[in-house]
């Protein structure tokens, strides 16, 4: 697959962000995060619903989401800062009604914690740059893994990927 072009676009995107001016920072408040978007930021540049997700740790609805369903050859990025998450052929149907991969593109995309809301532990996934919260991970997932990454659609965006004939 050719991703060069799509993950140049990506990188550019990610780079524009950080020199966003104000809104963005070299260090988020806790330290954790090498970006720190602020809530003008998410206010202004993200739907209700995204920041309701990546900024409050909301959940979108089971099988009523954008990538649920989807098939096309791609990448997923944060929506909020782009950093670059999940490639299309981790992608599987779990039949949680959430987009559902078995890996990470990169193991620097993300970061977890635990989550004890709702009166239990699951493992919650951030955005390693921004910290914005995407989902939820398991240990039910498919080989080679066995992880089940279970992401709102909301978090992320795709960016579908590019084929450029040879000659």
């Amino acid at each position: 697959m050719e991703y060069n072009k799509i993950i140049a676009i990506v990188s550019l995107f990610t780079m524009i962000l950080i020199l966003y001016g104000p809104l963005v920072s070299a260090i988020k408040v806790d330290g954790d995060y090498p970006i720190e978007l602020f809530d003008d930021f998410w206010e202004e540049k993200l739907t209700d619903t995204q920041y309701d997700i990546l900024k409050e740790s909301g959940t979108e609805p089971a099988f009523n989401n954008e990538y649920y369903k989807n098939k096309e050859e791609g990448i997923y990025v944060c929506a909020a800062c782009g950093n670059q998450l999940f490639d299309s052929e981790q992608k599987y149907s779990s039949g949680s009604g959430w987009p559902s991969y078995y890996d990470v593109i990169s193991d620097k995309s993300v970061v977890t914690r635990t989550d004890e809301s709702l009166g239990m532990q699951r493992t919650e996934v951030l955005c390693a740059n921004c910290g914005g919260h995407l989902g939820h991970v398991f240990n039910d997932g498919p080989e080679p893994t066995g992880l089940r990454y279970c992401m709102n659609s909301a978090a992320m965006k795709f960016y579908k990927s590019a084929h450029f004939a040879q000659g």
